[in-house]
C-alpha cells in the first residue's frame, strides 16, 4: 500500500488557517501531514512562517490518526540539536507513534537572518547534521549525556520526558552525498518531485540504497516524495495557482546565498508562468496524476506527500479525496 500525505505550506498560510487546512486533511482521508519549518518564507508579500514545533502540538490535539512530521527542520544552526531533540521528544510523548522528525542541512534564507552567521559550505553542513543525528538519538535513549563533539557540546544532559518508542528520523536530500547520508543514518528519505528523471533514478535512489547498505540496511525504511500537484477542474486556474511558488523554479545558482525574502520574491516574479509551473504536475485529469506519479512509485517511493500551490486548499483536498486518491490507492495497492 501507499501512504498519502498532505504538505502544510507554512510559507503560504497563517498559523490558524494552516491548522484548519491540516485538520481537514485528516477528515478527507490523508494519512500524514508534514509541515515546513521556515524562519522566513520564499515571498515577503503575504508571506508566513509559523514555528513548526508549536504548530505541530496544536495539530496533534485536533487530530487523532495522521502521522505528523517536519519537512524539514535544520537541527544544526539556529537550533542546537539538543533543543530539537527536546521539542520532538515532547511531541512524541504527547502523540505516541505519530511523530516523524524530518531534517536537512538547511538554507541560508532561514539560518543567516536569524543568527547573523556566515553561511558555510555543504561539507560543514553535512558534518554538522551527522553529529546532530547521533546526539539527538543519544538524548532520546540515555541519561546524563555528555557530548564533546566537533560542533556541539552537552554536559550531563537528560531529557526527562522521552517517548517509549524510537522517533523516526527522515533526512531530506537533493544530491548524491546527502542521499547517501540519508540512507546511512536515516529511517526514511525525503525528496521533492519535478526535477530531471535521471536525478532520481541514477543519483538519489542508488545513493540512498548504497547508504542503507553501509548503515546496515534498515528494513522499515520509508521513501517519501513530496509531489507538487496543482489539480483543479479549471486548467487555467491550475496553471495560475503555481505562481506564488515560482521561487521553486529558480536554479540553485540563481538563489544561492539569497537570504532576503524580498529579493527572492523579486527573482521569482521575473519568471514566466510556464517556468513557474515547471516543477508541478498541472492537470484537470486524475488519470494523468496517476501516470505522472507512477515513475516515483516504481523507484520505491511509497509515501507520497502532496503539495498543492493554490490559496483554496479546502477545494483541492475535497477534489483530491474524491477523484485522485481512490485512483492512486487502486493503482498502487
Amino acid at each position: 500500500m501507499i501512504t498519502i500525505g498532505y504538505k502544510a505550506s507554512a510559507e503560504q498560510f497563517a498559523p490558524r488557517t494552516l491548522l484548519d487546512f491540516a485538520v481537514l486533511a485528516e477528515e478527507t482521508g490523508f494519512d500524514s501531514c508534514f509541515v515546513s519549518d521556515h524562519f522566513q518564507p520564499w515571498r515577503h508579500t503575504d508571506g508566513h512562517a509559523p514555528f513548526a514545533f508549536s504548530w505541530l502540538a496544536a495539530l496533534g490535539e485536533r487530530t487523532r490518526r495522521m502521522r505528523l512530521g517536519t519537512s524539514v527542520v535544520t537541527p544544526t544552526f539556529r537550533y542546537h540539536p539538543s533543543i530539537v531533540a527536546h521539542a520532538i521528544a515532547t511531541l512524541a510523548s504527547l502523540y505516541p507513534q505519530r511523530i516523524i522528525l524530518g531534517i536537512g542541512t538547511g538554507e541560508s534564507l532561514n539560518e543567516v537572518p536569524a543568527t547573523g552567521m556566515s553561511w558555510p559550505g555543504f561539507k560543514e553542513r553535512e558534518a554538522r547534521l551527522r553529529e546532530a543525528v547521533g546526539l539527538m538519538r543519544r538524548l532520546w535513549t540515555e541519561e546524563r549525556v555528555t557530548h564533546h563533539g566537533t560542533y556541539y557540546r552537552t554536559e550531563a544532559a537528560t531529557l526527562y520526558d522521552r517517548p517509549a518508542t524510537p522517533i523516526p528520523i527522515y533526512l531530506g536530500a537533493a544530491g548524491p552525498k546527502a542521499a547517501f547520508t540519508a540512507g546511512e543514518l536515516g529511517d526514511g528519505f525525503i525528496t521533492t518531485s519535478g526535477k530531471a528523471p535521471s536525478l532520481y533514478s541514477e543519483t538519489l535512489v542508488p545513493n540512498v540504497q548504497a547508504g542503507r547498505a553501509a548503515g546496515g540496511g534498515n528494513k522499515t525504511y520509508d521513501m517519501m516524495m513530496e509531489i507538487k500537484l496543482s489539480f483543479d477542474t479549471d486548467a487555467q486556474q491550475a496553471l495560475e495557482n503555481t505562481r506564488p511558488w515560482a521561487a521553486l523554479a529558480l536554479s540553485a545558482e540563481e538563489k544561492t546565498n539569497v537570504e532576503d525574502p524580498l529579493e527572492m520574491e523579486r527573482l521569482a516574479d521575473t519568471l514566466p508562468i510556464e517556468r513557474c509551473a515547471s516543477r508541478w504536475i498541472v492537470t484537470t485529469d486524475p488519470d494523468e496524476v496517476v501516470a505522472r506519479v507512477r515513475p516515483y512509485v516504481d523507484l520505491g517511493f511509497r509515501h507520497l506527500v502532496f503539495h498543492a500551490p493554490g490559496a483554496d486548499q479546502a477545494t483541492f483536498m475535497r477534489l483530491f479525496s474524491e477523484r485522485v486518491a481512490p485512483r492512486l490507492r487502486a493503482a498502487f495497492a
